[in-house]
This record gives structure tokens, sequence and C-alpha cells, in this order.
């Protein structure tokens, strides 16, 4: 029975990262009933569990929706792949689990953009603590309660990455043993949100242990339709469908809704919200024109470069059925071994100018190197040689893009331009990001393994081939963000700073489309931060 009960005291629209993050935190008192709906599955497939299976469910449609980006007009027209979780616990089922929380100064920005320095780095720090369990009880960077547990893949990592760091020492880069600490900037060894061997998402650390609370009420494979709203313009239900059953919710206090950077904007203009113009084309009646929703989408774009070594890497054990099985055992039983960690294991964040107040250029290093198919048929590619990987992307790249309903049917993908590298910034910043990693790559601790530059080759060497290759051969890094802003009025923004949707009553929008601006660094702990505030924000004003 898809209706066990039709009114709410809150309605969340989306069991991603955020969205699991408020049905525990809202449902926690008991006082209010919370009713969460995801359009994808459960995430019980043991695939989820364990860390590196993220790569079974890169091209999987079963938990993914595979989007694809409109032809980008300076990456010689290509359409690139952007994949999202579709299933509970969102795109951080799915992620490759790196925690970073990004630079003090994005924060900042936030607060600036909202005039709320409720916004701020320093504000928003206690509720990065609130989150952790983190592997450094003895850092006052962190906490160590929360119940995402954080762990470094220092203790687990391969060995062809000291190279790596000796290379960045050999150049006299910074060493930072805690990106999330004192300071960004720095090279070293990236935190993962895995908890003994298992992927620690908001899923599994929220909302799980919460299913068992009679107020909270968890539905999948439920697609939201469009948001109801009565004269005063206050949202007070969803239309939803499931399979071919239509049917209606009922919100007593508000909606939330938290369906990520692609889907929030779409169901904000499939419910009348958005640019007048563009509704009246789709024969989609407009109760709130808000010109700003679907715009200012950000991501990271990001390009690699592929290496052969003299030395053992992961390929060999990705490529042997022996080692494979043995790596499943390890895993099966111990819960240890490369199959327990993330692929990316080292790198850092980088000034590419000694002149820049924040590092530019994210960084990193993989003792695995792979292809990623464009076809969904076929599978991820290890090399059949030892190998590694490195890639480069902006910290704070400057294009923008936008997000828009290209229909009125609630299935229709939107259309989704990144605009990627419309902006002399971020044509320089690929240059210098792509001319740092040869840098490093230079360096004797790193060419003491490597014999050869196998993608693109050293044969490129002008700045004209290096932007060449990174035209053809760039991606998305999965790090959208924006299209529902943050911002102080509608003629900029989507929602204030409290994340109500501007002109209208009781709906607001809780994911990584209210980022203002793309943090420096992988989104997913921040998002989790703002699923965290924004619970706090809901109770209070409640």
């Amino acid at each position: 029975m898809l209706q066990p009960k039709v009114e709410y005291d809150y309605i969340i629209v989306g069991a991603g990262s955020a969205g699991c993050i408020l049905a525990e935190r809202l449902s926690a008192s008991g006082e209010f009933t919370v009713l969460l709906l995801e359009a994808g599955k459960t995430d019980d497939h043991p695939w989820f569990k364990m860390p590196m299976g993220y790569g079974k469910l890169y091209y999987n449609p079963r938990y993914n929706w595979m989007y694809y980006t409109t032809p980008q007009n300076e990456l010689e027209q290509r359409n690139l792949y952007v994949p999202r979780g579709k299933v509970r616990g969102g795109s951080g089922a799915i992620n490759a689990m790196i925690y970073v929380r990004g630079a003090a100064q994005d924060f900042d920005d936030w607060a600036s953009a909202t005039g709320d320095a409720g916004w701020s780095y320093q504000s928003i720090l206690p509720y990065f603590k609130r989150l952790e369990t983190h592997w450094n009880p003895k850092s006052d960077w962190h906490g160590h309660s929360g119940k995402i547990h954080i762990n470094s893949l220092r203790s687990g990592m391969h060995p062809v990455c000291e190279n790596f760091l000796a290379a960045c020492r050999e150049l006299g880069y910074p060493e930072n043993a805690d990106f999330n600490g004192q300071q960004l900037e720095g090279f070293g060894v990236y935190d993962v949100n895995i908890d003994r061997g298992i992927r620690d998402s908001s899923s599994r650390a929220y909302l799980q242990p919460a299913l068992k609370r009679s107020n909270l009420t968890v539905q999948t494979e439920v697609l939201v339709e469009r948001i109801v709203f009565d004269e005063n313009k206050r949202a007070i239900a969803v239309q939803v469908r499931h399979v071919n059953e239509p049917a209606s919710y009922h919100a007593r206090r508000e909606i939330i809704i938290s369906a990520g950077v692609v889907e929030s904007p779409k169901l904000l203009e499939l419910s009348g919200i958005g640019n007048g113009e563009h509704l009246q084309a789709l024969g989609i009646q407009t109760v709130q024109h808000l010109p700003q929703v679907g715009e200012r989408l950000q991501d990271h774009l990001c390009a690699s470069y592929y290496y052969k070594t003299n030395v053992p890497t992961l390929n060999e054990r990705f490529n042997s059925l022996f080692e494979q099985a043995k790596m499943g055992l390890q895993y099966l039983l111990f819960r240890t071994g490369p199959l327990a960690l993330s692929v990316n294991q080292t790198g850092g964040f980088f000034k590419t100018d000694a002149n820049l107040a924040n590092p530019n250029i994210q960084l990193y290093f993989n003792p695995l190197s792979y292809t990623i198919p464009k076809d969904g048929k076929v599978a991820i590619k290890t090399d059949p040689y030892p190998g590694v990987l490195l890639a480069i992307a902006a910290c704070r790249p400057s294009s923008r893009g936008s997000i828009h309903a290209i229909s009125p049917d609630s299935h229709e993908k939107p259309a989704i331009n990144p605009n990627y590298l419309s902006t002399e910034q971020d044509i320089q910043e690929a240059l210098a990001g792509s001319r740092l990693m040869r840098r490093i790559v230079q360096t004797q601790a790193l060419q003491n393994i490597i014999t050869d530059e196998t993608i693109p080759g050293q044969q490129l060497q002008t700045d004209a081939e290096l932007l060449d290759f990174f035209r053809a051969n760039c991606g998305s890094i999965y790090h959208l963000c924006g299209t529902c802003a943050m911002g102080k009025d509608a003629t900029d923004s989507v929602v204030d700073s409290q994340l109500r949707v501007h002109g209208v009553q009781a709906l607001r929008v809780v994911d990584a489309s209210i980022f203002p601006n793309v943090t420096s660094g992988n989104i997913n702990a921040p998002v989790m931060m703002v699923a965290e505030r924004a619970s706090d924000l809901m109770l209070q004003a409640n």
C-alpha cells in the first residue's frame, strides 16, 4: 500500500546525502511526523557497502540516473557523462567517499553572498564537527561523537603513493596531514567516510538506525511530480507516482526539496516556480516568477594523465582473477585490503601562483590506471600493465551554466548545460594545472618509477597542445551545485539564507543546489553540513 498515511508534519523529497540527515534529525524527538520520498531503490546491495564497489555502480541504470550534458561548446561539442545516485543515499551512496570540507574562504563567501554570518566558516564549523567521528581523537578541528566515521587512507594506501608524496616534498610544497584542519593547502593523504571497511554514507549512518521510529515513514521508488500550493502560495502537498499509481501527501509544516542539483530545480519548475517565460513555453502555470531557478550551475572539471611504471600498482591485482579472489576473501574476512578503500588515495591542493590567497588546483594521485568508457554498456577497464593516474581540477571555476526542465513530463530528464571552460580564468587554470602536474611528474621521486606517459604523451608540450588535449579529454568530476543558490533576494537567488524559497511559504531546498559558489574540493561533506544546519533552522523555526 503506497499511502499508509496521507498527512505529515514534514515531507522530504529525496533520500540523498542531505535528505537522509534531515529525516533523522527532524524525527529524532518523536514530536513530528516525517515522510521521506525517494525515486530510487534501497541501498541494500553489497556493492553499496564495499567502498570499491562504486566502480560497479558507475554505469548502473538501476541505481544511477546516468545523465548527460548538452553538447559543450568549448569541449568539442561533447556530451559529458553526469552520474547521479538514484537510490537511498543518493550520490553519497555511489561516490568515491573523499571527505573534504573545502577552504574557509569558500564559506566566508557564502556568508557574503547571503548577508548571513551564520554561513561563515567559523559559524558552520560546529556543524562539520557534529557530523564526525574523526580518526584523530586529539584534533580540535574535528568532532569525535558524530554519526559519520572519517578515516585516513594512510594505513592502507598503496606503496607507490609514497613516491608521489616524496615528489611533492622534493619540490618544497607544504605537507598537510589534515586537509580538513587548520588549512587546505598542501599535499597528503585523503580522508574518507569509511567505517571499518564499509561506506559510511548518510543513509547508513543517519537513516538506517532511524527506520524503526514510528514517526518516520520512508517510501522508495516514488517519483514526486510536483509541489501543490494553496491560494496564499503555501506549499501544502506533493503529487507523486509509484509505477502507475498516483497519490498525494499533505504537509502540515513544511516541504523540503532535497532531490539534488539536477532534480531540485526541475521539480520547482514543474511546480510553477521559475522563470515565467520558460514555464509558459512549457505550458506550466506560473506560481512564482523566480528567474534564478536552474541558473548558476557550477562543477569541477577534471583531466587525467596516465603513466606506465616499473613498480607494482593495483593494476596487476585487479587484472588477475587469482588476486581478485584474494582481495575478495580479505575483504569478506577482515574488511581490509584494496576493496575496503577508495582509489583516490593521495593528492592535495596547490597554488599555481604564489600570490594567490588560496589553492586553485586540486590534484589526485591514484595507484591504479583505468579507462572510463564512453559507452555505459562497457565496463571500466584497468590498463594491462602497472600504471598510475594523476588528475587535476580547478578548485573554484568561474564558468556558470544551467539546468532546466524541457517538458512538463516529470519523467523527462532536464537539459544540463554546465557551460564548461567558458571563461578565460578557467582556461588559464586548466593550463596551469597541467603544468603543475607535469612539474610534479618530472621529479626524481616519480621519474624513478615512471617509464612512459601513455596519455597524452610527452609529444604534447605547448600551451595550445595541452589545452587541445584538455578540451578533448576532460570530464566532470561530479561536483555539480548551485542551481537553487542561496542569496539575498529573488533577483540573485532561489532561496534565502534560511533555505526558504523566495516568494512562497513552507518550502525549502536543502542539497548541493543551494551552494552560492562551489567549494574547493569534493562536495559531499559540505552537503551533509548544510543538512545538519538546515535541520536546526527548521526545528528552531517550529
